[in-house]
């Protein structure tokens, strides 16, 4: 299943200079950037988020920290980075606010966020590197990490067992499973691909080692048709060319039933999906069990994962409180350990290094049969997240482009070969278009 819903914008023409400083950061590992700041006295921070359970942990922390209060704002969701651009054209913008990593480095690239490279390094132990990576395109730092969404398996094992087919290890054994089925029974799939949603070949890129968005020197390198990237290309074109996967829509509120009533036998999900199952399987529940993500390199495996994260809106005046309040939001042992209880409704994941002390209490016990450690596989998947994935400048409306062409992948009107290749011209334009300096991978 779709591990996040992605929302996409039109991209906003970026500053050259913008981009260039985003690049020369990277080129000087922040060295660049002001010193640390040190704010003194009583200040107050606005934080927008549309997140379950926020509100209730910065009422937490303003009872701890009188010198510095922070006031929560619950915006809504498909419309806070509209607002957020907005405010921040108009000088009202908050300190802080939740976003995904996607749109974190566009509002890098378009000079809407602060470069907090400084006040932030003293926390960058806590977290994954990939999760760092999310908050740091092309280096500078302009956020703090606040959840994680790593991928693994969740599969029917009443029905695995039924066919005669194990848990897939690799890419290639999902492929032989589902022709297995398939032989047996044209009407049950191995997985699921809906039309509108490319997020499938968005984990297999990332799993495979691929690197869509990289930076070398003053440049952008845009590398969709690199060995690893047609790799995972090719693991999608199967999936279509042999017809192993459904294509439930996710926007269909009867999607559910693809997996519940046994039409659809496998996915790819994460933790902030588990609750969601417990209450929408109830036909399969305690039928289904865990294993780690299909890896294409059994010998250095390595999964995926979206990530929340805390931005630093630009005109912030208290850089270093804002940093150690989004700090303290998502790696403090007090804080973490109410966002991850699920009667917070937050759906929050740790992006910090050890997640060990808040994996057991997001499971859902009656969902699965017990014959697997579910918490190893979450704990595993969440220490196997690739290091190398990079969003870039203008990530978002390359996704928007590739759900445009993802449905003609879908209909076997297109190749995923060539919709790669197309995606490679696609970017390079548009980043060069905007005066934003950008070559081919070689």
């Amino acid at each position: 299943m779709s591990k996040s819903r992605i929302r996409t914008r039109a991209f906003v023409p970026v500053a050259a200079a913008a981009s260039l400083s985003l690049l020369l950061a990277a080129c000087s590992n922040g060295d660049d950037t002001a010193a640390a700041s040190k704010t003194k006295g009583k200040i107050s921070l606005e934080f927008w988020s549309w997140t379950d359970g926020i509100e209730a942990q910065t009422k937490a922390w303003n009872r701890e920290h009188p010198d510095t209060q922070v006031k929560f704002v619950n915006v809504a969701g498909d419309t806070a980075y509209q607002k957020l651009r907005a405010a921040v054209n108009a000088g009202t913008a908050p300190c802080l606010s939740k976003m995904d990593g996607m749109n974190l480095a566009n509002f890098a690239a378009d000079g809407l966020l602060t470069d907090i490279s400084k006040d932030a390094a003293k926390y960058k132990d806590a977290y994954t590197t990939a999760a760092w990576n999310a908050v740091s395109p092309g280096g500078a730092t302009f956020g703090i990490p606040m959840g994680s969404s790593p991928l693994f398996t969740a599969y029917r094992a009443d029905l695995f067992q039924k066919y005669g087919i194990e848990a897939p290890k690799t890419w290639d054994d999902l492929i032989t499973a589902g022709k297995k089925i398939q032989q047996e029974d044209r009407n049950v799939k191995i997985y699921n691909m809906a039309g509108e949603d490319p997020s499938t070949l968005v984990d297999l890129s990332w799993e495979a080692g691929a690197q869509w968005y990289k930076v070398e020197g003053d440049h952008w390198v845009i590398d969709f048709t690199s060995p690893e990237a047609l790799k995972a290309g090719d693991v999608v074109q199967q999936l279509v060319d042999n017809n192993l996967a459904s294509n439930a829509s996710y926007a269909d509120p009867g999607v559910f039933k693809t997996w519940d009533l046994g039409k659809t036998i496998a996915m790819t999900t994460s933790t902030w999906q588990l609750p969601i199952y417990n209450t929408n399987f109830p036909k399969s529940k305690g039928k289904w069990q865990l294993a780690d993500s299909p890896a294409f390199d059994p010998a250095k495996p390595q999964t995926s994962s979206n990530f929340d994260v805390t931005g630093v809106l630009k005109g912030c005046k208290y850089p270093d409180r804002a940093a150690e309040f989004a700090a303290w939001l998502s790696s403090s042992k007090e804080s973490l350990t109410a966002l991850t209880d699920p009667a917070s409704k937050s759906g929050l994941f740790p992006a910090v290094k050890d997640v060990s002390p808040y994996v057991d209490k997001i499971i859902p016990t009656e969902m699965f049969n017990g014959k697997s450690d579910s918490a190893q596989v979450i704990t595993t998947a969440a220490s196997r997240v690739g290091e190398q994935w990079q969003y870039g400048p203008n990530y978002a409306a390359m996704y928007s482009e590739m759900q445009k062409q993802w449905g003609q992948v879908m209909k076997k009107e297109l190749t995923v070969k060539d919709m790669l290749a197309s995606l490679q011209k696609w970017t390079l334009d548009d980043l060069n278009h905007k005066g934003i300096k950008a070559v081919a991978g070689r």
